[in-house]
């Protein structure tokens, strides 16, 4: 069945063109409403759509040729200052490696020298070169001192390939307790409500700390996330305690089986305890959270009790 509408205008057209009008303008108003869209919102999105593409493929030279005006302004500088981060940080890492590798290969030429040196000890030993015992007690000392000279480089070696490549710098400032505690723990009492732990923080006085407060974020997120990964998935507790003008932070989880030896090797880069079995990791969360803790100023300790861990972060106060 089909309808129709019909306007009756008695013979005065004047309603018809009024209706034409109106519907005429507001036509008019929707084609520019579309236009101004067109320009002002979907255009410059569209712009867009490969920047991320281009950050994600390491594209990073090329800043944002975007007005960075508009709708999206906030957006665009976000990006454009995401886009100088990662240039900086690339750039920094291409220098930390630069000079690793130039450290590993001075030290590796060096190793030649003592290698050398015990080669040629050696060779004389098997030889029987040596006619008395006195040159052959000599030999054997030589060979201890080369080698032990050998393992002071070793050493080096080791060190500057596991640890030289962190960027460990902090900039000290002045920042509220609050505005390090909020956006930590309202991240992760959601995610843990997602995971079915229960999540808890002490109330607190808030305080004016001195430190970098983007490093003590990162710091108390390196906690979480062990709490987290190492936990038995109950509990996890935030803790807020004042001793001697510092502000001391714990995150304890319960659940845990490490043994009170490990205390001593928990904040050792690369150490990963006996309940890491078939969990990832990399064994630098906690070295990373008490190196920035002592490059501010502070400390960082845990302790290991019956079927809990907890790590405590001193943050100095002004």
């Amino acid at each position: 069945m089909l309808y129709r509408f019909v306007y009756r205008t008695g013979g005065n057209n004047s309603v018809a063109k009024s209706m034409n009008v109106v519907f005429a303008m507001v036509f008019l108003l929707t084609m520019l409403v579309l236009v101004y869209i067109q320009r002002k919102i979907l255009a410059p999105f569209n712009r867009m759509t490969g920047v991320t593409e281009d950050l994600a493929r390491g594209n990073l030279a090329m800043p944002l040729s975007q007005e960075k005006s508009g709708y999206f302004k906030s957006f665009l500088w976000s990006i454009d200052m995401l886009r100088e981060k990662l240039t900086d940080d690339r750039t920094r890492e291409m220098a930390l490696q630069k000079e690793k590798k130039t450290i590993v290969l001075s030290l590796a030429h060096d190793i030649k020298t003592p290698l050398s040196a015990i080669d040629l000890y050696v060779k004389a030993l098997s030889e029987n070169l040596y006619d008395t015992g006195e040159k052959k007690e000599a030999a054997l000392k030589g060979i201890e001192k080369n080698a032990d000279e050998i393992k002071k480089y070793v050493n080096e070696i080791v060190t500057a390939s596991r640890e030289d490549f962190l960027d460990l710098s902090v900039k000290i400032g002045e920042i509220y307790l609050s505005e390090v505690l909020k956006p930590v723990t309202k991240y992760y009492a959601d995610k843990l409500n997602l995971l079915s732990i229960n999540f808890s923080i002490d109330v607190y006085q808030d305080v004016l700390l001195s430190c970098d407060g983007s490093r003590l974020m990162e710091a108390m997120q390196n906690c979480m996330e062990n709490a987290i990964k190492y936990g038995d998935g109950r509990e996890i507790l935030i803790g807020i305690e004042e001793e001697e003008n510092c502000k001391l932070i714990t995150i304890e989880n319960s659940g845990c089986n490490l043994s009170a030896e490990e205390e001593d090797s928990i904040f050792d880069s690369f150490y990963r305890g006996s309940n890491s079995q078939g969990i990832q990791g990399s064994g630098l969360g906690l070295y990373i959270c008490r190196e920035l803790l002592r490059a501010m100023g502070g400390e960082a300790y845990a302790r290991i009790g019956e079927d809990l861990f907890r790590v405590t972060l001193v943050v100095p106060m002004v």
